[in-house]
């Protein structure tokens, strides 16, 4: 039986209020993914910014050591591990999947290191914790003495390291190489620069890690 004439403009009518639903709520998820595109960018500036204002602050120090620009966001950035649990000591962790050394987040055990330089070797599983304290680590792997001295008085001269400091050797990184680390981010490099090491300290101490805890508070 053929359609009438009125059948067939109230069914065009319904197709065509379809179709502008449709292209309202196109229009409606455009605009929301412009916006938020838009908002992304503006947290990536508001933290570039950041730095790059706590750079200025230190910038105002002794920089004729070094070469490391003041304006640079200081380290690597890494994915934290999507695990982060106390596990019993001296249970070992396997943190190859992170991709990086050292490690910068994962399991670890329940104690933490007590701030200072150490010229032994403190377990990752050990300093992971200090890190999710937002602590910052410097862990090294210097042969000569005179190196080693000067990484010493590197330590020592930032006045943060005293609560936010653990410095160790490590055998898991290239003979000469000494890298910074607190949660989430390593800056791994060569020859001791004091004013780099003195900046790391000053953006990330306290900052990054889920709990802000200084070092020197060191369970008994």
């Amino acid at each position: 039986m053929p359609f009438s004439k009125r059948r067939i403009r109230r069914s065009g009518a319904r197709t065509n209020q379809s179709n502008n639903v449709v292209n309202s709520t196109r229009r409606k998820w455009i605009k929301l993914n412009i916006y938020y595109r838009i908002a992304s960018a503006v947290v990536i500036i508001l933290m570039i910014v950041g730095f790059a204002f706590a750079g200025l602050k230190l910038g105002s120090g002794d920089n004729s050591r070094s070469t490391y620009k003041t304006t640079e966001i200081p380290g690597v950035h890494h994915e934290i591990a999507r695990y982060s649990q106390h596990i019993s000591e001296p249970t070992p962790v396997d943190y190859t999947d992170l991709g990086h050394i050292p490690p910068t987040s994962g399991h670890h055990w329940p104690k933490w290191a007590k701030c200072g330089f150490y010229e032994e070797e403190l377990p990752d599983e050990l300093v992971v914790h200090n890190m999710e304290h937002g602590n910052i680590v410097i862990s090294y792997n210097l042969v000569k003495k005179e190196d080693l001295d000067s990484l010493k008085k590197s330590f020592s001269d930032v006045s943060l390291s005293k609560l936010w400091g653990v410095a160790r050797f490590y055998s898991g990184i290239p003979e000469g190489q000494i890298s910074l680390s607190t949660w989430g981010i390593t800056d791994s490099f060569t020859n001791v620069d004091p004013s780099r090491i003195q900046r790391f300290f000053q953006v990330y101490h306290g900052a990054l890690g889920p709990e802000k805890i200084p070092c020197n508070a060191h369970p008994k």
